[in-house]
């Protein structure tokens, strides 16, 4: 089971629909495991095409990755479009670029579309520089954008000062795609929204064995039987989206990801005499730094402050020590506003940075390890699993090769105890000037 939700999204999140778990042997076309981000745009999609449809959880509606992260809603991936181009190729390469592109566009279609209260903001994001080299990343960044024909904009250090309310970076990058949202109620408002359509939602409900078995009645051919605690169901196709928070049916999911864990700690509302003098356009920021810095304010004017590291007992007082100087470093002004609450979650990395399609088995499918960019590309992907699992395309339509099984990253086991154990160093010696 997963940690219970205990940040600011869980507090502020409207309550999610009403779930309750599987307890009875039933029937789906198409069966999603997770109700996370990409799940629930699947079901979604499916639902509204007049699909049958259940998605399983094994614990609760975005309890996973979707409602613990920064609330980013980027465009792209991590890596730079040329490269991201060289390692996929010139056929995959730029549809994965275009669609991840205009991934924020169809998160701000579908909360517009569904009426979702998830305290969306479309003014972009800031990547910033905090050091010459950081610019340099920058520039290659956005000039590899703009012969895209993507038109994003290079701050100078003033402009970046005043966008943010500190004088602490050298220049940004501001993504007018991009924006942010309020993760744990965006999941919950997409939820809500499939089951208006029709998809049946079983939280509590981990699917401890799956196997294959006869399609459901009026179907040929073979299907899949997911059995669970208190009851089974068959259906003929299958979508996986459990990505790091995998277990038993979706384990091998987990193993070809390293897990890079990430927390955030959030101030009370600051003072509106505060508030008003930074990040006035509600744009969400993170910087180049190898142990990067993210931060944003939420609707009610708390800065949200995150890093690489988990909130654990071995690391945990090192990493709220440094947030506590970074604040201060970041603004002077907020030197002596407290912290309220706080959370962790998990990063899938693969070893290439690029996310994985995989076929299980005739019929199932899954997309995962997102590198650190799960909204809208969970989104973009959730509704090209939906579609792939209705048979509207094939699997050729998804811009990533397809794998028949996941591959274990062998030198996972090396990178997450390295990683941890060095945002952990360099949290205890950084922003102490």
């Amino acid at each position: 089971m997963i940690p219970e939700l205990d940040g600011l999204w869980a507090r502020t999140a409207p309550a999610p629909p009403a779930t309750a778990p599987l307890d009875q042997d039933s029937e789906a076309e198409v069966a999603v495991i997770g109700a996370g981000f990409t799940g629930l745009s699947a079901a979604l999609h499916m639902a509204r095409a007049g699909a049958r449809v259940t998605v399983l959880d094994a614990d609760a509606i975005g309890q996973g990755g979707s409602g613990r992260n920064v609330g980013l809603v980027n465009a792209g991936l991590w890596l730079m479009p040329d490269e991201l181009e060289a390692r996929l190729g010139p056929d995959h390469g730029p549809r994965l670029l275009s669609a991840l592109g205009e991934g924020p566009a169809l998160v701000w279609d579908l909360v517009r579309a569904h009426g979702i209260d998830c305290d969306s903001v479309r003014n972009g994001t800031l990547h910033c520089a905090p050091d010459p080299a950081g610019l340099e990343s920058l520039r290659a960044r956005a000039a590899q954008w703009q012969r895209r024909g993507t038109a994003l904009h290079l701050l100078d250090r003033d402009e970046t000062t005043a966008r943010i309310g500190s004088d602490a970076f050298a220049a940004a990058l501001l993504d007018p795609r991009a924006g942010t949202i309020q993760p744990l109620a965006y999941a919950r408002g997409l939820a809500r929204a499939a089951i208006a359509a029709g998809a049946v939602v079983h939280t509590d409900t981990p699917v401890t064995a799956l196997t294959q078995d006869s399609l459901p009645q009026g179907h040929n051919g073979p299907g899949w039987r997911l059995q669970t605690p208190h009851g089974t169901l068959r259906a003929a196709r299958v979508l996986v989206a459990t990505n790091t928070y995998s277990a038993s049916a979706g384990a091998a999911l987990r193993a070809h990801q390293s897990v890079l864990p990430y927390f955030n700690l959030a101030t009370a509302p600051l003072p509106s005499e505060l508030r008003q003098t930074l990040l006035q356009g509600g744009e969400g920021c993170w910087d180049t730094a190898k142990i990067l810095t993210s931060f944003r304010m939420d609707a009610e004017g708390r800065l949200i402050l995150g890093s690489v590291g988990a909130l654990g007992a071995a690391d945990g007082a090192v990493h709220r020590g440094w947030a506590r100087r970074r604040l201060r470093q970041l603004f002077p002004a907020l030197a002596d506003v407290a912290f309220e609450t706080e959370w962790h979650g998990r990063i899938g990395n693969t070893p290439d940075a690029l996310p994985r399609f995989h076929r299980h088995g005739p019929g199932m499918w899954s997309i995962s390890g997102y590198n650190g960019r799960g909204i809208a590309p969970g989104t973009v992907f959730g509704q090209m699993l939906g579609r792939l699992a209705l048979g509207e395309t094939g699997p050729e339509a998804i811009p990533l090769p397809l794998q028949d099984a996941p591959s274990p990253d062998p030198l996972r086991h090396l990178r997450e105890p390295f990683w941890r154990a060095g945002a952990a160093i360099w949290h205890l010696g950084s922003a102490r000037g």
